[in-house]
């Protein structure tokens, strides 16, 4: 089933964009599959920073729920629950792009393996009206003119290490260097947080750890913890799959600069209550317009 609902169709759109591309360029076919990616994922992307907004100006808000509750730990739960239930946010919102990325990384990987292991499998793995394209065609006679490089300067077939091919381990570097400044654009702001470090060693010494500042501290640790896991998953992997994960982090981090730098009242239709209504009992009712009393006239207050 993965195969046929997940891999197949990632495949063949990177098939089917790489025999229509001028020049048929292997590196320049995954650049494109991964911009056109990143564009059909807009609407679950778009919903990602709204989420990310939206916490972040839930900030303020928090810290005056931990000022008023005064170390009552069940209280202050509650009461952030609340919140987040009052907002409409969900505390985990930012999970679904994530697992999407994921399932496409590896229907994409699954694809290039069975390419780096025999070229032959463009053809073999394509679907049949594919195979009509001039180019594929031309390939089914001779695979020998596959080359799977990005412009000629990268082998995307090799990986960064064993032996170690420098080209490859800059595509390494990169994307997992992207991926960081990338979670640090939808991180929260908190000045004044603390160390997860801090927090635990305090625990340890019988003080009773504040929930959501370990929430807090584990979600700025995992800013550098991703890049990590990035970093180590593709580094024995193909230059291919360090090239989709490099492209798709730097248009994310477009679509997010641009994005977030929007109008707030675009960004958190959701999170807000609209303007000039107060919310009561469940019941949406509208801010009557009061009427500014025109002063009495000279005239008038003779005649009183």
């Amino acid at each position: 089933m993965f195969q046929t609902l997940v891999v197949q169709p990632i495949f063949n759109l990177l098939v089917f964009i790489y025999a229509i591309l001028p020049g048929h360029n292997f590196g320049a076919a995954i650049i494109i599959f991964t911009i056109v990616v990143r564009l059909l994922m807009w609407p679950l992307v778009k919903k990602q920073l709204h989420h990310a907004k939206a916490m972040r100006k839930l900030q303020p808000e928090l810290k005056r729920i931990k000022q008023e509750t005064k170390g009552d730990r069940q209280k202050e739960s509650l009461m952030v629950m609340e919140l987040y239930k009052e907002r409409q946010i969900s505390p985990f919102g930012t999970i679904g792009i994530l697992i999407v990325q994921l399932i496409i990384l590896l229907g994409l990987y699954s694809g290039l393996s069975k390419v780096v292991k025999d070229p032959q499998a463009i053809i073999d793995n394509s679907y049949p009206w594919l195979r009509d394209l001039s180019w594929l065609k031309q390939l089914g006679s001779d695979i020998s003119r596959f080359d799977a490089s990005l412009f000629g300067v990268i082998d995307l077939k090799r990986a960064a290490i064993g032996p170690f091919y420098f080209p490859a381990f800059l595509l390494v570097v990169g994307s997992a260097a992207i991926q960081y400044f990338q979670s640090s654009q939808l991180m929260p702001q908190a000045k004044d947080g603390r160390k997860l470090r801090e927090i635990l060693k305090e625990a340890g010494n019988g003080k009773q750890a504040d929930q959501a500042e370990i929430n807090a501290a584990i979600g700025k640790n995992t800013k550098f913890i991703i890049p990590f896991m990035i970093f180590f998953f593709t580094v024995g992997l193909p230059a291919a799959l360090s090239l989709y994960w490099l492209v798709g982090g730097l248009v994310a981090y477009i679509q997010q600069a641009q994005v977030l730098k929007q109008d707030e009242t675009e960004l958190e239709a959701i999170a807000d209550a609209s303007v000039g209504k107060e919310i009561i009992e469940g019941e949406i009712i509208e801010k009557p317009k009061t009427k500014k009393k025109k002063p009495a006239s000279k005239k008038s207050k003779r005649r009183k």
